[in-house]
C-alpha cells in the first residue's frame, strides 16, 4: 500500500522521542516539557461537584462551546485583553469557538484560510506543532528569521510574502524563545496584515506569564483588525491542567462558518467534562497564575545563574515570557544528537532546535516551568556538567 507523501512531509513530533530516551534512563529530569508544576484550582473540583448526575454533561453540546463557558469568556476577554464580542444572539466582527486546546484552534485557522498549496509565514524558531498543522493542510511553512534577541522585524517578513502567502503567525510570549513582543511590533505586523489582505494568527497561550515589567499585547483589541486577526488562547498552562486540553479562539465572523465545519468534523463538540472545568478556571481567573509567578521567576533565575557558568559555551537572551530559554551551544554536534547523549550520559532532558527550525548551529530549548528551586539547581548542574563534556569533546 502506498503511504500519504502529504503526511511525509510532516516531521516526527519530538516530545515522545526524548520522552522515549527519558523512560531507557530511569532518574533522568525533565527540562523538557513545556507545562506548569502547580496544580489546577479548587473551583475545578467545585465545577464538577455532582457532574455525572447532570444529564446533559453525557450528550452533544454546541459545536462552538457551552453558553455558560462562552459567556466567561466574553467577559475575560473584554476585562483583560480589550476585545470585544457581541452576544450569542447577536451579530458582530468577531466569533469565538471554544476548542481542545490551542492547538486545535491553529488547526482550525489554518483550514479556514487556506487552499492547497497556500503559504503560511512563520517566525524561526518556530512552535513545531505549527509547522506540522501547515504541512498537514497541504500547505507550505515559510520561515522568517528573528533578530539576535528572537525579536521579528517587520522588513523581513513583509520581504516573504508573495501571492501565495495567506497569513503571518506570531507567538508572544513565546514558545521556544521565552521572548515577548512590544505593541507597537505587534501593531505594525497587524497593519501589514491588513494592507497585504493577510491574516493574523497571534497565539497567545503564554499571556500571563510575563517577568520584569514585560506586557501582553492581544492584536485583536487594535481598532480596525477585525476583519483579519485570529486570536488564540489556551487555559493549559495558566491554569496547570494540560492534560484536559480546553482552549478557545477569536476569528473574524466572516469565517464562523468553515470554523465550524472543522470543528464539527473533528471534535463534534469540545468535551464536556473539560469545557464545565474551564469554567472553575475562570472564575478563579487570573490570579491564580499570577500567585506562581514569583516562585516561577526565581526559578528561572536559578536557571539564567547555572547558565552564567558556561558563558563560553552558551548563548541565550534573558527571557521575559513564557518559561523557556533557548540555548545556543558552540559545538560541531547537532542539537538531536547532544540531547540524546545528555539523557544517555548525564540524565537531563532538553528539546532539540531542528524541531523549532533551527538547522544551523546547535540549539537546545530548556523548560523551567515545572521545576521547584531544588530541582531546578540539580536540573540545571547537570546540563552544565554535560555541556562541558560533550560541546569541546569533539
Amino acid at each position: 500500500m502506498r503511504s500519504c507523501e502529504r503526511m511525509q512531509q510532516v516531521q516526527t513530533p519530538i516530545i515522545p522521542i526524548v520522552g522515549q530516551w527519558i523512560r531507557q534512563h530511569p532518574g533522568t529530569l525533565s527540562l523538557g516539557q513545556g507545562m506548569v508544576g502547580y496544580g489546577p484550582p479548587s473551583q475545578i473540583q467545585e465545577q464538577l461537584n455532582g457532574f455525572f448526575e447532570r444529564k446533559e454533561v453525557h450528550e452533544y453540546q454546541a459545536v462552538s462551546g457551552m453558553a455558560p463557558l462562552r459567556e466567561a469568556i466574553r467577559k475575560k476577554l473584554h476585562q483583560e485583553n480589550g476585545i470585544d464580542l457581541p452576544p450569542d444572539d447577536a451579530q458582530g466582527d468577531l466569533s469565538l469557538c471554544v476548542t481542545a486546546g490551542a492547538n486545535m484552534a491553529f488547526m482550525n485557522a489554518v483550514l479556514a484560510v487556506t487552499d492547497p498549496g497556500d503559504e503560511i509565514l512563520l517566525l524561526r524558531p518556530f512552535y513545531f506543532n505549527h509547522e506540522m498543522a501547515v504541512h498537514m493542510a497541504g500547505c507550505t511553512p515559510m520561515a522568517v528569521d528573528t533578530d539576535d534577541v528572537y525579536q521579528p522585524t517587520v522588513s523581513c517578513i513583509a520581504e516573504r510574502i508573495t501571492e501565495r502567502t495567506r497569513a503571518i503567525v506570531t507567538i508572544s510570549p513565546n514558545n521556544p524563545t521565552g521572548a515577548v513582543y512590544p505593541e507597537a511590533l505587534l501593531r505594525q505586523i497587524n497593519t501589514l496584515c491588513c494592507e497585504r489582505k493577510l491574516y493574523h494568527i497571534h497565539d497567545e497561550t503564554y499571556e500571563y506569564f510575563t517577568f520584569d515589567g514585560a506586557v501582553h499585547f492581544s492584536p485583536a483589541s487594535m481598532a480596525g483588525s477585525a476583519a483579519h486577526t485570529i486570536s488564540l488562547f489556551s487555559l493549559s498552562k495558566a491554569y496547570g491542567f494540560a492534560g484536559w486540553r480546553i482552549g478557545y479562539m477569536v476569528f473574524p465572523s466572516h469565517l464562523e462558518e468553515s470554523i465550524k465545519k472543522i470543528q464539527d468534523t473533528l471534535l463534534i463538540c469540545p468535551p464536556i467534562i473539560s469545557q464545565v472545568a474551564a469554567l472553575g478556571a475562570l472564575q478563579a481567573g487570573r490570579g491564580y497564575c499570577e500567585q506562581h509567578l514569583p516562585a516561577l521567576s526565581e526559578t528561572r533565575d536559578i536557571v539564567w545563574r547555572g547558565l552564567q557558568q558556561i558563558r563560553e559555551l552558551c548563548e541565550s537572551p534573558m527571557t521575559q515570557g513564557a518559561f523557556y530559554y533557548l540555548l545556543k551551544i558552540r559545538t560541531p554536534l547537532s542539537g538531536m544528537e547532544l540531547t540524546r547523549r545528555l539523557i544517555q550520559e548525564f540524565k537531563v532532558a532538553v528539546i532539540p532546535g531542528e524541531t523549532f527550525g533551527l538547522t544551523r548551529g546547535c540549539h537546545l530549548r530548556l523548560s523551567y516551568g515545572p521545576l521547584d528551586r531544588d530541582t531546578a539547581a540539580q536540573g540545571v548542574g547537570r546540563l552544565v556538567r554535560g555541556l562541558q563534556q560533550l560541546a569541546t569533546s569533539h
